[in-house]
């Protein structure tokens, strides 16, 4: 007996054990097992794994090259290098098998073989592992390229965020225009993210690879506009450039080019761009050489080009052109049931972009903004959070935070007027009483949470923050 507790205790005889411990538990739990020598010799296989390498009897492997049982096996390799492949996917006869390889090694530490062990015989059950590899690999891609390329596209349709009918319906029309290379023209308010939505198109579209550039036409001096898309050849003019300049349509070749505020093109310049939409080809300042260049055009606009074609501001020709597919933005206003999701995509950004917290933002935070009228869209709500979070000091942005950040003037209240006694309360203000009380229950009763208040009265979430409004309850019954 004491010499059976003295091996007990014993280090070594507990790491022998822990081995061949190990060894039986994977052996019984993998699909399949084989080992080979320091040769590449096959030393062992189990029974299990017999029926997948097309074997009836172990001995029919048995001194085999590994390579005879098992083409294009790396275990040679982990027997000659001593490193081990813990986790690889390997092809055999038309299936995908996960496996593990590792060294074996003698008393001395010295590499004499190797054993592999087939941990699933299908990948069914690692699908959610290989779609999370296959979206970081894709990540990857896009931040190497985006690396290596100053004029890389940056956001995907997965950052244009909204599920209201509106933006699934710009999503789905710029998802189109994404597997064509067609012209599209992007329409809508300022700050709803057109540029946003003309990077998704291209990075979903076979131009991704190539250069994304984005110029604001109302920003160029009419004087230089020509020269900034059509680029000038040496010596073209006093002053210019001795080696020439490239011109806007050169560096976006093979790419997109992103013309905002199109709109604002002076007529003379129009001309020149409805050639090189229609033939495909520019002709510098200052040259008479002609050059093909293949550019997809994304052009968007915040004002009504059909009105400025009627005022003679734009050729009709090129609005035709340019109108092959047209998508038209909503603004932020008419997508309130979004807001809670925009809100938190945008606090994301915000927080990976500074020293924030994580920040969260609150139902009544929420109330407080679904208020107000967003004349600057989506660009005017992150600056509003933006501002917001500097200010708070726990980054979880109530009401009240949002509150001294919104444009005076945007909250209103309703107080109840002063009425003589025995006065007949109107209908409509008995109305409103009812449906401020029944705003005020459903809040309760849901703990604040304004999406499950909305189901219980039925009502979309959109709706439910127009009657807060309306009531001036952003702040007083949705908890922070």
């Amino acid at each position: 007996m004491p010499a059976a507790s003295s091996s007990i205790s014993d280090p070594a005889y507990l790491r022998a054990r822990a081995m061949e411990t190990l060894f039986e538990r994977l052996e019984k739990l993998c699909e399949g097992a084989i080992a080979i020598d320091r040769g590449g010799r096959v030393v062992y296989v189990n029974e299990k794994y017999l029926a997948a390498l097309g074997l009836g009897h172990a001995s029919e492997a048995i001194g085999r090259s590994i390579e005879e049982v098992i083409p294009n096996s790396l275990m040679r390799k982990v027997a000659e290098t001593g490193e081990p492949i813990l986790l690889d996917i390997m092809e055999l006869g038309g299936e995908q098998l996960v496996v593990t390889r590792m060294p074996i090694e003698d008393e001395n530490g010295t590499v004499i073989g190797a054993i592999g062990f087939v941990l699933y015989d299908h990948l069914e059950s690692l699908k959610p592992l290989l779609a999370r590899v296959a979206q970081l690999e894709s990540d990857l891609r896009l931040a190497r390229r985006q690396l290596s390329n100053a004029r890389a596209a940056r956001f995907t349709f997965a950052d244009f965020v909204g599920r209201t009918p509106a933006i699934a319906r710009a999503k789905e029309l710029a998802s189109r225009a994404a597997r064509q290379s067609v012209t599209v023209l992007l329409t809508g308010e300022t700050g709803t993210g057109k540029e946003m939505l003309a990077q998704a198109i291209h990075n979903a579209s076979a131009r991704a690879e190539k250069p994304f550039v984005s110029v604001n036409v109302a920003a160029i001096p009419e004087t230089l506009i020509e020269s900034e898309f059509f680029g000038t050849a040496p010596g073209a003019y006093t002053g210019a450039d001795r080696r020439g300049r490239e011109g806007k349509f050169r560096i976006a070749d093979g790419g997109t080019l992103f013309l905002d505020e199109i709109g604002e093109m002076p007529l003379q310049l129009q001309a020149k761009l409805l050639r090189v939409l229609q033939e495909r080809e520019i002709e510098p300042l200052g040259s008479d050489k002609i050059t093909r260049v293949d550019v997809r055009v994304i052009a968007a606009t915040n004002v009504d080009l059909r009105k400025r074609v009627s005022d003679g501001a734009f050729r009709a020709d090129l609005y035709y052109r340019l109108n092959v597919l047209s998508v038209d933005l909503p603004p932020l206003r008419h997508c309130l049931d979004d807001l809670p999701d925009i809100c938190a995509r945008l606090l994301d950004d915000i927080s990976a972009s500074g020293d924030y917290v994580k920040a969260k933002i609150t139902p009544s935070a929420l109330a407080a903004l679904a208020r107000y009228d967003w004349p600057g869209n989506v660009r005017e709500l992150r600056n509003i959070l933006e501002r917001a979070l500097i200010l708070s000091d726990s980054g979880r942005l109530t009401a009240e935070d949002v509150a001294r950040i919104l444009p005076v003037g945007s909250e209103v209240r309703l107080a109840p007027p002063e009425r003589p006694a025995g006065s007949v309360v109107p209908y409509a203000e008995a109305e409103a009483e009812f449906e401020k009380h029944t705003l005020e229950q459903a809040l309760a009763a849901s703990n604040g949470q304004i999406t499950e208040a909305a189901r219980m009265l039925r009502i979309s979430r959109a709706t439910f923050y127009k009657k807060l409004a309306k009531f001036g309850l952003a702040s007083g019954s949705a908890p922070v």
